[in-house]
């Protein structure tokens, strides 16, 4: 056998040093921008008017009103909320557990193990 015969077997140092190359996703959520971030002074806005039914239960009390009509107030504040934390949980699935899906492995089951979390809390109020 001669040397080009045995050279023609053997691997090139250049396909030796080329092994396919694993790209690290970088994500917005790696940048710190939350999954709220496009509608953030809609959720500010919306936050604000539920501050306004609040202090509004607030001036109730101190004005005796009747039970009832406070107990309607605070009905609609908590559903105010609620319809809040879902529009920030949909979000945050779109959002943060996607990116996480995109990378894969531990991160994603942690942050579905987050998430399914906060729906029990969300569902016990």
């Amino acid at each position: 056998m001669t040397t080009t015969e045995a050279g023609a077997d053997a691997p090139s140092v250049a396909e030796e040093a080329t092994e396919p190359a694993v790209a690290e996703v970088v994500t917005d959520h790696d940048r710190g921008i939350h999954g709220y971030h496009k509608q953030k002074d809609e959720h500010l806005k919306r936050l604000r008017r539920i501050e306004g039914q609040i202090r509004g239960l607030q001036r109730m009390v101190d004005e005796d009103v009747y039970c009832i009509d406070i107990l309607t107030q605070v009905s609609a504040s908590t559903k105010a909320l609620q319809s809040f934390a879902l529009q920030l949980l949909e979000e945050h699935l779109r959002h943060c557990v996607a990116d996480a899906a995109l990378k894969g492995g531990a991160e994603i089951d942690a942050k579905v193990e987050e998430a399914t979390k906060a729906i029990g809390r969300l569902l016990r109020t």
